[in-house]
């Protein structure tokens, strides 16, 4: 199987929290609501997109020690810069809703899961028969 691709369950977070965005805005009309939303789910994409520059870059994969060393430090980092992002939430949007920022924000952070459970939207195509080898 094929290794999952850090950057396109980032690129997959962005989109769901789009659709998410449009959708509060659609359905409610509010677009305090729509902000909150986005804000939510922002305050995963960025962290996740800087954890993925980090545990791709060349040193984080120099060798396995830095590997594991480097996962640790950015999921720290990552983790961190949401709680920031959380905590600075009333002072980025006005009249934050709380409800509607952790529908963006659970929503966005569940595409981890999904993308343990649907491999046809994260991993590349691949002929598993044609990699086989004829073992008559």
């Amino acid at each position: 199987m094929p290794l999952l691709s850090v950057w396109r369950v980032v690129a997959v977070q962005v989109l769901v929290g789009a659709v998410a965005t449009v959708l509060a805005e659609w359905f409610t009309g509010q677009s305090v609501i729509a902000l909150s939303v986005a804000y939510g789910a922002l305050s995963v994409v960025i962290p996740a997109a800087l954890f993925a520059r980090g545990v791709t870059s060349p040193v984080s994969s120099a060798n396995a020690g830095a590997a594991v060393f480097g996962f640790l430090l950015w999921e720290i980092v990552k983790i961190g810069l949401t709680l920031a992002m959380l905590l600075l939430a009333p002072r980025v949007v006005a009249q934050v809703s709380w409800p509607a920022m952790l529908v963006g924000l659970v929503l966005t952070m569940k595409v981890y899961w999904v993308a343990l459970g649907v491999r046809s939207v994260f991993y590349p195509k691949v002929n598993f028969k044609s990699e086989q080898k004829n073992v008559s």
